[in-house]
């Protein structure tokens, strides 16, 4: 082991989370040096693989208009957009996570939105709206209003490519901060309950940087070993839609030195993902492998059976838990069937994927290797519920419901499967990350499990746990990462 490197604060981890947190301890006069595992041609952990979305609170068009670059400000005068005030963000919160999330921990991460969305375009990164994920702009019907979810309104441009490319050209233009690539974080530096620094594991043996740590390393979603723990049968054979590096290494070492756990350890957002993905996310197609158009169509199981209510709530409340849905089936597979009334509304990322075609059910089925009578009946039995009740509004909840007359039912969108050609997207499970993970206060400090601060030690994003149980609000953990992660760079600068 060679002499001790030191800087005021080291940061672990580079993806969105860890290079504001970066940033925000430079900005507070502090060295900094970032820790990356990966080589830099693959760095940028999770975000570089995301849609980039900022679930921000807002006040309207007028209010995100600010933040807009010129090109995008071309889309805010053709699309609607609803007000999503912090108590309507809460609720969302809330709902989808059974009311367990910590409320100062999710209080924080919604009244600091956002000024840390704000603040981030300051340090060079450039926000879009998100036209073009859930439709296609060349499809677009200058006659048709195309009503934005409010929550889902904001993202980086170019997605989590772009949002990667603006932080690390902030990070490279800020001498206060080094980026050391090739180095996984192996184990903390302790002292009692205080932290010292990093031990980093290099093919020649150890190294140590000493300062005070935040940990921006994400969950153990990579890892097959700790899924099958953590999260159960069957974990450890889903796809990750993300970098191959989130081994859960700091997260254990930070809970071996001492820190208390928190959050839905049994959880994961998971999402429905192309069937032929490959086992790891390429950076080469990020997340265009998605499939989130399934509230227009149905969802069938190799049994021939609809399994969800593919239509609860607006898509980027219920994609984060689809994906497990998906893997309760057998084989951990589902197709998704459209026709031609709504094969128009496919999101642009479809075109990835090799769909199956038929003129009839059966025809499909067969090509499906689906039970031909089983998958008959449950479209039949689907078409039979849907009503004429309401106009379709493909852009907002509609109501349009199979009402009680089907189990599952479907609450919105649900028009009737009967203008062939049928078309057929084959899906598994993808899993983003893990929810579980280390207890912080609303300094972004992790607690041990005596209740108290650990000195020198803080944490964001993916390796925090109390935000998320259950399900997830698209977007809000990009801001999770950003907000806390502006927050523990700096409580570290301070601490230093």
């Amino acid at each position: 082991m060679g002499t001790p490197k030191s800087a005021d604060v080291i940061v672990v981890g580079a993806g969105n989370a860890a290079l504001v947190a970066a940033l925000s301890a430079a900005e507070a006069g502090a060295t900094v040096a970032v820790l990356e595992a990966a080589p830099k041609t693959t760095r940028g952990g999770n975000s570089r693989f995301s849609g980039g979305i900022f679930r921000i609170a807002h006040d309207g068009m007028d209010h995100l208009r600010p933040l807009l670059t010129d090109e995008a400000l071309v889309w805010a005068d053709k699309v609607e957009l609803d007000p999503y005030p912090p108590e309507r963000y809460l609720h969302d919160l809330t709902v989808t996570s059974h009311g367990q999330s910590d409320p100062a921990l999710i209080g924080e991460l919604v009244h600091r939105s956002y000024e840390t969305v704000a603040w981030m375009k300051e340090q060079g990164v450039r926000w879009e709206l998100v036209v073009d994920k859930l439709f296609d702009p060349d499809n677009f019907d200058p006659d048709e209003t195309y009503t934005l979810p409010p929550g889902g309104a904001l993202r980086a441009t170019h997605e989590g490519l772009g949002l990667m490319h603006d932080l690390f050209a902030a990070v490279d233009a800020t001498p206060a901060i080094e980026v050391v690539h090739d180095a996984p974080a192996h184990d903390l530096i302790m002292d009692g309950s205080a932290c010292r620094g990093v031990r980093v594991r290099g093919q020649a043996g150890f190294a140590e940087y000493r300062g005070s740590v935040v940990l921006a390393s994400g969950g153990f979603e990579s890892n097959p070993r700790k899924r099958l723990q953590h999260l159960g049968t069957g974990w450890d054979l889903v796809k990750v839609r993300g970098t191959a590096f989130n081994m859960g290494t700091m997260l254990d070492a930070a809970l071996d030195a001492g820190a208390a756990p928190s959050g839905h350890w049994s959880g994961a957002h998971a999402s429905p993902l192309d069937a032929d993905a490959p086992p790891v996310g390429q950076l080469a197609l990020t997340d265009k492998l998605s499939r989130y158009s399934y509230p227009y169509g149905i969802l069938l199981n190799r049994d021939g059976e609809r399994f969800v209510d593919e239509a609860s709530d607006e898509v980027w409340l219920t994609y984060a838990k689809t994906g497990s849905a998906i893997r309760e089936q057998p084989g951990a597979w589902a197709v998704q069937i459209f026709d031609q009334r709504t094969v128009r509304l496919l999101e642009p990322r479809y075109s990835t994927a090799n769909p199956v075609e038929a003129d009839t059910i059966g025809e499909l089925a067969r090509k499906l290797d689906l039970p031909v009578a089983a998958a008959e009946r449950t479209v039949e039995a689907y078409n039979a519920a849907t009503t004429a009740d309401g106009e379709f509004e493909p852009f907002v909840k509609d109501g349009r419901s199979t009402a009680v007359a089907l189990t599952p039912p479907k609450s919105n969108w649900a028009l009737p499967l009967d203008r062939p050609p049928f078309v057929a997207y084959p899906v598994c499970c993808g899993i983003t990350f893990t929810y579980g993970g280390l207890h912080i206060d609303t300094d972004a400090r992790v607690i041990d499990t005596t209740g108290r601060a650990m000195p020198n030690l803080y944490a964001t994003g993916e390796i925090a746990g109390g935000f998320f149980y259950h399900n997830y609000p698209a977007g809000s953990g990009l801001v999770r990462g950003a907000v806390f992660g502006r927050i523990a760079g700096i409580s570290a600068a301070g601490g230093r």
